[in-house]
C-alpha cells in the first residue's frame, strides 16, 4: 500500500552541473522505483545525467539553532581560509 511506502528524498545533476542538487522528495517501495520514480517526475525534459535518492530517515542533517556553534569555531582559523595567498596569474578560476 502506498501509505506505507518510505519518503525518498531526490538528488539530481544536471548535464553542465558538477554536484548533484535536492530536487525533491517522493514516496516509492525501494530504491529501483524511486530511481524510476524520480526520472519521471523530476527530469521530464532530459536536464539530468545522474541521480542519487537517499530514502529520508537515512539522513542525519544539523539544525539551523545550532549554527552558530557549529560553524563560528572556524573562523578563528585563518589557515582554513587561505584568502591571503596570492595566486599566480597561470592559477585561473581558483
Amino acid at each position: 500500500m502506498k501509505n506505507n511506502w518510505p519518503i525518498w528524498e531526490v538528488f539530481i545533476r544536471s548535464k553542465n552541473g558538477l554536484s548533484h542538487k535536492h530536487v525533491g522528495s517522493l514516496h516509492a517501495a525501494d530504491a529501483e522505483m524511486a530511481i524510476e520514480n524520480a526520472r519521471d517526475v523530476y527530469t521530464r525534459r532530459s536536464e539530468g545525467i545522474s541521480i542519487w535518492v537517499v530514502e529520508s530517515k537515512n539522513i542525519t542533517a544539523s539544525s539551523p539553532a545550532d549554527a552558530a556553534a557549529l560553524f563560528e569555531p572556524a573562523a578563528d582559523k585563518i589557515y582554513r581560509h587561505p584568502t591571503f595567498y596570492i595566486l599566480p596569474d597561470e592559477v585561473k578560476h581558483m
